[in-house]
């Protein structure tokens, strides 16, 4: 008798966990609310809302089938933004269009509601080659110098920061870069053409930055970080200025570091190299060796153009400067496609290496993605030095036509999505065609970024905590899944 009664009381027990178990999955598949959102070519889908997920328990996944996994338990670097480049080109293409379509753009890039919330913003101190003319903030000689002033920018680019600072609700962090010194202090006496900083003006060249970010900050802009020098092993035929890697460390060392220090602005992010991937390990070790440079620098940034040479872009760099300088952040301070040419604003290869770069970098530690000019004119520019570029919109200054390229919508994913303080999580995709990333906002809310640069379907199944739901994945697509 007490032997069945015992297996009648196993049984129940068994039927019951059965059933809690039941109960906990139905819970589980009831708190896992998921929209996609798609970009697609030869659709009309741009960031559109296409399905609603529906999750069921996981089985084992078989190699027949294509997955993406994602794991919110295994988390990574923070983001620190996502955003683009306020240059005087992209300044002055805005100061010409009618109040209508400058509202129109400020809501697309800054409105993080109704547009595709950038973050995050750079400029350029001083002239580079997207200005209109080649110019400096002081007079010839002026080491002390009581002549600094930007009312060269006051024209154009302050008053645009200050509304994309407005539309973004008031906090956007900037950082800014030197294209050059002013020419009487390189030994070239040019802006342009590369060149080097002479030693004498050193300090004077230190006091200059530190001198713009007080400007900035006194006309309501505040500065988030500086990097040392854009691209600083470029001799171009545009502003530039060539600094080795000891030539930067010792500069660090010796004069930035130290006077940002001294001038109470110590806490500005200091960001080293700022040029391409390439050689991006030979700079960061080179500055990292010397204790006394290495702790001024917050970090490094790092543009895409290695690919000049016929390369691919080198994406295992980043890691292997991670990787070896784990308490240094890195990030894509620069990036643009080159060689205007209006007839193929709509083609689609220019997001998709976008979208490409994005997940790549970000899956090997980038912590924020900036792009270079916002915005652009009908010709790629205005560009002083003839090197006009695509960007994510371009205006039409005689008429006021905005054209949207599909760059604004592959950097949408991101940016309207994947909010400061996310945190990268572990994703991975059982097909390399298919590219994949994933975050975890502060608020919980869990955004997967998947990219088909095929002409085909690549229709998956996204696993995520012992739950699954098919996902439909057009050709040529990126979408991005907000999981809550």
């Amino acid at each position: 008798m007490q032997k069945f009664l015992l297996s009648i009381t196993l049984v129940v027990l068994s039927l019951y966990s059965g059933t809690a178990i039941t109960f906990a999955q139905k819970k589980v598949e009831k708190e896992w609310k998921s929209t996609v959102y798609t970009t697609a070519e030869n659709t009309a889908l741009r960031i559109s809302q296409t399905e609603n997920l529906q999750f069921h328990k996981a089985q084992q996944p078989v190699e027949k089938e294509i997955w993406v996994f994602v794991d919110p338990t295994k988390a990574f670097q923070s983001v620190i933004g996502i955003g683009g480049a306020i240059t005087d080109a992209s300044a002055e293409t805005f100061a010409k269009l009618p109040v209508e379509k400058q509202n129109e753009i400020l809501k697309a890039f800054f409105d993080p509601k109704n547009g595709i919330g950038y973050s995050m913003i750079r400029t350029n101190i001083g002239s580079c080659d997207f200005s209109s003319d080649s110019y400096s903030y002081v007079d010839s000689h002026d080491t002390q110098l009581k002549t600094f002033n930007v009312s060269h920018d006051e024209k154009y680019k302050i008053p645009l920061i200050k509304k994309a600072t407005t539309t973004g609700g008031g906090k956007l962090p900037l950082f800014v870069s030197p294209w050059s010194p002013p020419a009487w202090m390189k030994d070239n006496n040019s802006l342009i053409h590369g060149g080097k900083l002479l030693p004498e003006y050193a300090q004077s060249w230190a006091n200059y930055l530190v001198k713009f970010i007080r400007t900035y900050e006194s006309k309501g802009i505040p500065v988030w970080g500086i990097s040392v020098q854009n691209e600083p092993m470029a001799i171009q035929t545009w502003e530039s200025c060539i600094f080795t890697a000891d030539e930067e460390r010792d500069f660090i060392k010796n004069h930035l570091g130290p006077t940002l220090v001294k001038t109470g602005l110590g806490s500005k992010k200091l960001i080293a190299w700022d040029h391409n991937r390439d050689l991006f390990y030979q700079r960061a070790s080179g500055i990292m060796s010397d204790p006394e440079a290495a702790k001024y620098v917050w970090g490094f940034g790092y543009h895409w153009y290695e690919t000049w040479s016929g390369s691919g872009m080198q994406f295992e760099n980043l890691k292997r400067v991670k990787e070896a300088f784990p308490s240094k952040h890195i990030f894509f301070s620069e990036g643009c496609i080159e060689k205007y040419d209006a007839s193929k604003v709509n083609e689609w290869w220019l997001g998709e290496r976008y979208g490409k770069s994005m997940i790549i970098d970000f899956n090997n530690g980038s912590e924020g993605w900036i792009d270079w000019n916002i915005l652009l004119d009908q010709t790629g520019g205005p560009n002083h030095a003839g090197n006009f570029c695509y960007a994510p919109v371009h205006a039409d200054t005689n008429t006021g036509a905005l054209t949207y390229t599909n760059i604004f919508y592959y950097q949408g994913h991101f940016s309207k999505f994947v909010k400061p303080g996310a945190k990268r999580i572990a994703c991975s995709t059982t097909r390399d065609q298919l590219l994949a990333t994933a975050f975890r906002n502060q608020d919980g809310i869990i955004d997967v970024i998947v990219m088909n640069p095929t002409d085909n379907s690549m229709n998956y199944n996204l696993l995520i905590k012992g739950v699954t739901s098919p996902v439909k994945c057009l050709p040529h697509s990126i979408s991005t899944i907000v999981i809550k």
